[in-house]
């Protein structure tokens, strides 16, 4: 049986020049700035249910509720800058 013919390969060169990736942009206070607002206005909605009213604020009256998912809100428009 004829033997096949032998391809010569080229040596592998590694590249000579390497560009490193810069991945920081800078925003590491956005992470948790918005965990922050997420967990301020839970534990706000928490405490007002817990306490029967009487915590955070008693004079607001339902109105803590609205406070809570506000402080939630801003922890997602927060997020918007998350790079």
């Amino acid at each position: 049986m004829p033997k096949s013919r032998l391809r010569k390969k080229s040596d592998y060169t590694p590249p000579t020049a390497t560009t490193a990736v810069k991945l920081s942009s800078g925003r590491g206070w956005v992470a948790p700035l918005m965990l922050v607002f997420f967990l301020v206005g839970l534990v706000w909605i928490v405490t007002y249910y817990v306490t029967s009213g009487a915590w955070p604020v008693e004079a607001w009256g339902n109105w803590n509720i609205l406070v809570g998912f506000g402080f939630i809100a801003a922890g997602f428009g927060v997020s918007t800058q998350w790079k």
